[in-house]
């Protein structure tokens, strides 16, 4: 399926399902935005990495408007529905001020390794036990997707974009298998270091080397 769809694009990358809170503030978005609430229509937000606008990024919907400002600026609460792949720019739209897309949507195959999952799970929290961090992720273990830890696996911008571009769970949980496999072990490095610099200046009872044994 292909349709228009106006755009708003941002240095992030959203994921489906995925709850996001923004701050509008340029005319031609504060249009976009109340069009959008008013119409009850979806809009696309196509993710900016390093400057550049980037062909993937998500369709989103406008789920509430928290408040607006004396000069027009608003909080919103928007949600991820699903991912796009920005065929044409239309960079003037008639009467708008603001851009728009051509775009298509890549089948995603939901379907991932319950197994796998769950390792991942388990990778993600022993990665936020090892930095302090407390994370709710509003759903039993059992039900989380790869969705619901992309952002809190401590991926780059650059990593969630090519995470983004994953069609297929089994994939993206790799994905993240493949990055804990490289950051844990540097994460429990530093923890290691940490306790031996706490250590210092402390009084150890440590028995002397034995030249006799």
């Amino acid at each position: 399926m292909t349709n228009f769809i106006p755009i708003f694009p941002l240095n992030i990358v959203v994921f489906p399902g995925e709850k996001v809170h923004l701050h509008v503030f340029e005319p031609r978005y504060k249009q976009l935005i109340n069009e959008c609430f008013e119409a009850k229509k979806t809009f696309g937000i196509p993710s900016v990495v390093n400057n550049r606008l980037q062909e993937m990024g998500t369709l989103v919907r406008v789920n509430d408007i928290v408040q607006t400002y004396e000069n027009g600026e608003m909080d919103i609460k928007t949600e991820g529905l699903r991912i796009f792949r920005v065929l044409e720019v239309i960079k003037q739209v008639p009467d708008k001020l603001y851009s728009g897309a051509i775009v298509n949507y890549p089948e995603n195959d939901d379907a991932g390794n319950r197994e796998l999952m769950q390792k991942v799970v388990k990778g993600v929290k022993e990665m936020h036990r090892l930095l302090n961090i407390s994370k709710d992720f509003k759903k039993p273990d059992e039900e989380l997707k790869s969705y619901d830890v992309g952002h809190h696996a401590g991926l780059s911008l650059e990593e969630e974009y090519e995470f983004l571009g994953l069609m297929k769970e089994l994939q993206r949980q790799e994905f993240i298998k493949r990055h804990l496999q490289k950051v844990l072990p540097m994460l429990m490095e530093m923890e290691q270091l940490k306790e031996k610099v706490k250590l210092n200046g402390h009084f150890r009872n440590l028995s002397a080397f034995d030249f006799d044994l």
